[in-house]
């Protein structure tokens, strides 16, 4: 699950360097083909030896510049040392060097950035249906329901007043729901960073969902648990379309995706319950729209829950009425 976004981005940085005009030096004694080869190098560091003088010393004791460390291939002229607060190089090329780093650091740290940012985020998406089983902190078994899932418990508003069974899946749906809404908001990111938000938090998701698997359920064998992964993936996929659909198409279509996904078609599902959902979603899509993007970084908080909308769902249409 893993994206090879980070390791592209810091390959980039470090393998394209920007070409630097060195200070000026007196050209070394040894010919050029001689000269250690020292340019590949992306982080080295030269002892540098004063160079032979070619005046005598006036006495018979050799100067310290005559002295010549055997096996040197080269010797060359110490650095000038700048003055407190000027800069070694250039101004050009200092200007040139900042600039470059700023365009490079954009899309290196952006990758970091959003790891970072999108692990809250997505901690915010799984409250809403989090649950425990505690049977197994207590070195037991979990009880199974009869479509035989390992059955927990969980509180909030989706399991006590909607009535969902706290199981894995329940609670991969309802996740899956709220981050939707967080990705249709990472859309109108800029072009450049909308993959890697979207792709940190569904990374965020299956490392999550892999722990609790090998956690709650005893999944310890990673091929059983890649198997359920990769049903998630495909499973996502299908939230992503459908949702898409009905915010396009209407709440009636919206309202179907719902009851597919979060209800598993059930047909004895409450269709009140599944229109407060629809215009909760609506409520938050619009939310998150007015939001800024630097308020989205910081931290999302979804406001409070789907019930809150029984008062607009019952409220009577101004055209039925007409109609009737």
């Amino acid at each position: 699950m893993a994206s090879n976004y980070t390791c592209s981005a810091c390959l980039s940085a470090l393998v394209k360097r920007t070409k630097v005009v060195a200070p000026a030096r007196r050209a070394p004694h040894k010919p050029s083909h001689l000269l250690p080869n020292t340019s590949l190098r992306a982080f080295a560091s030269e002892i540098q030896l004063p160079r032979k003088s070619n005046s005598k010393p006036t006495s018979g004791a050799p100067a310290e510049s005559d002295k010549v460390i055997e096996g040197a291939e080269s010797i060359t002229a110490p650095p000038k040392v700048a003055s407190p607060g000027k800069s070694p190089l250039p101004a050009s090329t200092t200007a040139r060097l900042a600039s470059e780093l700023r365009k490079r650091a954009s899309g290196t740290t952006e990758t970091y950035i959003a790891y970072g940012a999108t692990q809250p985020l997505f901690l915010e998406c799984s409250r809403a249906g989090n649950y425990t089983v505690p049977q197994i902190d207590e070195g037991g078994v979990a009880p199974k329901n009869d479509a035989g899932e390992d059955l927990g418990v969980g509180t909030g508003w989706w399991y006590d007043s909607l009535g969902l069974t706290p199981t894995f899946n329940t609670w991969a749906q309802v996740t899956f729901l709220h981050m939707y809404l967080l990705t249709v908001r990472f859309r109108l990111f800029p072009k450049a960073h909308a993959p890697a938000w979207h792709q940190h938090l569904l990374d965020h998701f299956f490392h999550n969902a892999e722990d609790r698997m090998e956690t709650y359920h005893g999944m310890v064998a990673r091929g059983v648990r890649n198997k359920y992964l990769k049903d998630l993936w495909i499973q996502w996929r299908g939230v992503l379309a459908a949702y898409d659909e009905g915010l396009v198409k209407g709440d009636a279509v919206l309202a179907a995706a719902v009851w597919r996904n979060v209800f598993k078609a059930d047909p004895a599902a409450d269709v009140k319950a599944i229109a407060e959902i629809v215009s909760w979603m609506r409520r938050e899509v619009r939310r998150l729209g007015e939001a800024s993007d630097a308020e989205i970084a910081a931290g999302w908080t979804f406001k409070g829950d789907p019930g809150e909308e029984a008062p607009a769902v019952e409220l009577k249409s101004k055209l039925m009425k007409a109609d009737a």
